[in-house]
């Protein structure tokens, strides 16, 4: 699993500083969360395929978090024969891509499908077979939401040992048995994973967090990650400014890591006032509260290692 910013900017895009994107890349597909003016650009940049895009996940309604959504729909219309698209977000993202289409006329060459928040949905937002993300509410100036993709548990280490007392012959057998599947050997004898693979192993964790002030729901969401992607736009000395914008500041976005128990912290939606050689300022800073905090960089890429 390796994660690839895109951009770490927040309110625009700057010739120093893209837009806040992150694509989580995870067996052969990729998830974008959030798509601000230029986003097109990151994907051109990094070498990110895509055609291999499976789900958008929208923050909020603010133009440096959806705007380059149409980009993006007209760059993987390009390709031959894309897979469905899944858009996730808050109330109206459907509406809003819809009236862009239809006002810009360009066509698309895969099905849309979309799914906005409302109270009455469950906490997971959209699963397949490998993994789940998962919604919660933020604190801004608009409807908010943060975002959690869990990869699902994967099986238990293979005990030869076992597997050879039961009988069961080398071969294409143990390697259906890793995979979760049962068999049924020659003799008939039918043998289930379990008898054969130890505990299930937890899956990776990634959140992602951006333009809000400190609210409960960001724990949730961060809670053990092995990776969080959290807001921290300014240094503590425009913790007023933050606070009357609903944001958070490098300090707010670190003890939040901190407290949330999170493997490796990176900090986002950076304020535009600060240009490169200042980032190791705010990153000083952040390390001072929590030493696995650091500011993140466009187009930087983050390896997630399995946990065991």
């Amino acid at each position: 699993m390796e994660c690839v910013l895109l951009g770490t900017g927040g309110m625009m895009p700057m010739n120093y500083r893209f837009l806040t994107a992150l694509i989580v890349r995870h067996n052969g597909f990729n998830y974008l969360f959030d798509a601000g003016e230029a986003t097109q650009i990151g994907f051109k940049a990094t070498r990110v395929g895509v055609k291999a895009l499976r789900v958008i996940a929208i923050s909020h309604l603010h133009a440096d978090h959806c705007l380059g959504i149409p980009g993006i729909l007209m760059l993987r219309a390009q390709v031959e024969q894309p897979d469905p698209l899944t858009i996730l977000g808050p109330p109206n993202i459907e509406k809003f891509v819809g009236q862009t289409r239809q006002i810009l006329d360009f066509n698309i060459n895969y099905d849309l499908h979309f799914i906005e928040w409302n109270p009455e949905r469950p906490e997971v937002a959209y699963e397949n077979d490998m993994l789940k993300i998962i919604w919660a509410p933020l604190k801004h100036s608009t409807f908010c939401l943060g975002y959690r993709l869990e990869e699902k548990p994967r099986p238990g280490k293979f005990e030869l040992q076992a597997a050879q007392s039961l009988g069961i012959p080398p071969g294409p057998f143990y390697g259906k048995l890793q995979r979760g599947e049962s068999i049924t050997l020659p003799d008939g004898r039918q043998i289930r994973p379990e008898q054969v693979l130890g505990k299930p192993r937890r899956g990776r964790t990634i959140a992602f967090v951006v333009d809000t002030e400190p609210t409960p729901n960001i724990y949730r969401l961060c809670d053990k990650a092995d990776i969080a992607f959290i807001e921290g736009m300014y240094l503590p000395d425009m913790a007023d400014e933050a606070r009357a914008k609903q944001h958070m500041t490098v300090d707010d976005g670190s003890r939040i890591a901190a407290r949330s128990h999170v493997q490796r912290a990176v900090l986002i939606h950076i304020s535009p006032r600060y240009k490169a050689g200042e980032l190791h300022e705010l990153e000083k800073i952040a390390k001072n509260r929590f030493d696995k905090a650091e500011m993140g960089v466009d187009f930087g890429r983050y390896h997630i290692a399995l946990p065991d």
